[in-house]
């Protein structure tokens, strides 16, 4: 595959509106791709109009991997100085068509066996992936694509993700003795976590968290009786570690609830590659049955979910190259 046709493929596939759960359209375009070059293509259903695609030939012993869910807002293709614009360009269906031209490469090169896993909704929860781990073809390694800016990732952060719940007593604002305010609670919660040492690691560094969403009240002039606040946690180790400090430094002012945990990934490296620790998630932690996993990919995460996403055509070139001689290495050896 050349490069044109290796961008005019991203670009139809940029062009297909894939949001997280609305990635039917460019599920059935990948899959038409990958069997009008020759791949036996399984789909298997995630949820409705919504599923993962594995396209193989042979029985591969390296598989590559990314997703084609994307974040909103949804924006067209266009290529201008050098550069592939558009959601996905970078994160991560520009990566996915690389992996593809990679894959081509490869066969052309006399391999034989090669595989291709595509899925769903890495960017709400990995649904996808974890379902597809269930269909594992007994691949000895898997390659998966997130923007790493083409550099081989020797970690990658975790993420926990709690629910902090305030209760209170409603009462009429001018009578504020009668009442007890939830809101308040909950800010004095969130004040305690900035006092807590959290769990460090010499790779990834230390665990850091943002507050990202707060509820609370009814009404300017009532003391309100409810308030939650979501608070993300990258994380560095087990998420044990934090939910009992997360615990013990808001326990009884708040009720907490765990919502989402991704670990933490420490990754398989190769000898003559750059590589750096990340401090994103990714799909790999629910792929385990595809074989030791790789992450490296072109673009860079600081561009990808911007209003203005973008990928370096150059670095979707030079990760076709990085992409087909780390496959041959992995297979060789």
């Amino acid at each position: 595959m050349d490069l044109l046709t290796q961008i005019r493929l991203t670009r139809e596939i940029v062009d297909i509106d894939s949001t997280s759960g609305r990635e039917g359209q460019a599920g059935g375009a990948i899959s038409r791709i990958l069997r009008d070059l020759g791949y036996e293509v399984a789909l298997q259903p995630v949820s409705e109009g919504r599923f993962n695609v594995y396209g193989h030939i042979g029985q591969p012993a390296v598989v590559f991997s990314t997703h084609f869910d994307c974040v909103p807002p949804f924006f067209p293709s266009r290529e201008e100085s050098g550069r592939l614009y558009g959601r996905g360009a970078c994160d991560a269906k520009g990566i996915a068509m690389a992996q593809l031209a990679a894959a081509e490469q490869l066969r052309a090169s006399g391999v034989k066996d090669i595989g291709l896993l595509f899925v769903v909704g890495e960017e709400r929860g990995s649904d996808g992936a974890r379902l597809a781990n269930t269909m594992a073809t007994g691949s000895r390694f898997l390659i998966n694509g997130e923007p790493t800016d083409n550099r081989l990732a020797s970690a990658t952060r975790g993420v926990y993700r709690a629910r902090m719940r305030a209760a209170g007593r409603a009462a009429h604002s001018s009578q504020p003795e009668l009442g007890e305010s939830a809101i308040e609670k909950l800010v004095d919660a969130i004040v305690a976590l900035r006092g807590v040492e959290w769990p460090s690691d010499p790779d990834l560094g230390t665990t850091y968290y943002t507050v990202g969403v707060i509820k609370g009240g009814v009404a300017p002039n009532v003391i309100p009786a409810s308030a939650e606040a979501e608070v993300l946690f990258r994380t560095v180790s087990d998420h044990a570690s934090i939910r009992e400090r997360l615990e013990a430094a808001v326990t009884p002012v708040v009720a907490t609830e765990e919502v989402h945990v991704v670990p933490p990934v420490w990754l398989e490296t190769l000898p003559g590659f750059e590589t750096a620790a990340f401090n994103f998630t990714t799909d790999v932690p629910f792929l385990s049955n595809w074989g030791k996993p790789l992450l490296i990919g072109p673009g860079s995460i600081n561009l990808a979910h911007t209003a203005d996403e973008y990928v370096e055509i150059a670095e979707l070139q030079r990760a076709v190259e990085i992409y087909t001689g780390l496959a041959k290495g992995l297979i060789a050896g």
